[in-house]
């Protein structure tokens, strides 16, 4: 009779468990699930050569040999540096760029678009969606996990902060279910814009309920409350970062603290990469990196 009772157990749980399956339910309620403990690798985001990219100064072959000469784990080679952008590169391009990192042990970790599902025209939104969607395609033809997507510019006039996402959870949503059949993260970059806090931030993730959407978490655009707290509210929640050189407070900006957001991280727990992305806006690009990068190592090892 036990184990009749525990078979029939047994079939009820996975009856449910495909039930779920099926209907796309998350597994995690919105955070990214992954064991506990901590193991972090020093990654890169390409927006901290910015000025020299954007003036055909750099390549994204150059930041890639960047990475490879400091010791650079990873690289979050954002799309507006690919040639083209916002038409998707050739494929020649793909995976001669995936080659190239490879074979200088680098992993392009992701790539990322610029969005915006906060516009209140249906056909100017369906337009943003098939740019996310585009990219989608070139993340998994670079092998690369995360594509990093925004929430929008603002609360459009006329509209209300809730009304706005009756129609940018749908959108994401989508998205999260493309990237789903092609094996590639959606990743949220709240950006002081549209989402201004962490609680903002989740809210959004789990109205949209899947696991193949996530937060990437941008320190400094943290700028409402106590920027440590939203953090580790935000953690759980997150699948890779932006470690920024300062952090905000309303409208004043202090250097961040590596330690201290080291003890957040060991607190909570995080496995993955830590990219840095370097802002200053005088001085060689390259120096200001290595410099920053040096002070991370110096915390994180």
């Amino acid at each position: 009779m036990r184990r009749r009772s525990f078979l029939k157990q047994s079939a009820g749980f996975a009856a449910l468990s495909a039930a779920s399956s099926a209907s796309g339910a998350p597994t995690s309620g919105g955070k990214a699930p992954r064991r506990g403990g901590v193991r972090t690798k020093i990654g890169l985001n390409a927006y901290s050569f910015n000025r020299p990219l954007m003036d055909g100064k750099m390549t994204l072959d150059d930041v890639v040999d960047f990475c490879a000469k400091h010791d650079v784990d990873g690289l979050d080679a954002t799309g507006y540096y690919f040639p083209g952008y916002p038409n998707v590169p050739s494929d020649e391009y793909i995976y001669r760029l995936k080659r190239k990192a490879f074979q200088n042990g680098v992993t392009i970790s992701g790539t990322g678009v610029r969005n915006d599902f906060a516009l209140t025209d249906a056909s100017s939104r369906r337009g943003h969606i098939q740019l996310v969607k585009d990219w989608v395609d070139v993340t998994e033809k670079l092998g690369a996990d995360v594509l990093r997507v925004f929430s929008g510019k603002k609360v459009a006039e006329g509209s209300t902060f809730d009304k706005t996402l009756e129609w940018m959870i749908p959108a994401f949503q989508e998205c999260a279910e493309y990237g789903e059949k092609h094996g590639v993260l959606i990743g949220l970059q709240h950006h002081d814009d549209f989402l201004k806090t962490a609680d903002e931030t989740i809210r959004v993730v789990e109205e949209v309920g899947s696991d193949w959407f996530t937060v990437i978490l941008d320190v400094g655009s943290l700028r409402r409350h106590d920027v440590y707290e939203e953090i580790e509210k935000l953690v759980p929640y997150s699948s890779t970062w932006q470690i920024k050189e300062q952090v905000w407070y309303g409208e004043k900006a202090v250097p961040i603290d590596l330690p201290r957001l080291k003890a957040v991280i060991d607190k909570v727990g995080y496995r993955g990469f830590l990219p840095v992305e370097a802002l200053g806006r005088t001085g060689d690009p390259a120096e200001r990196v290595a410099k920053f990068l040096a002070e991370v190592r110096a915390v994180f090892g």
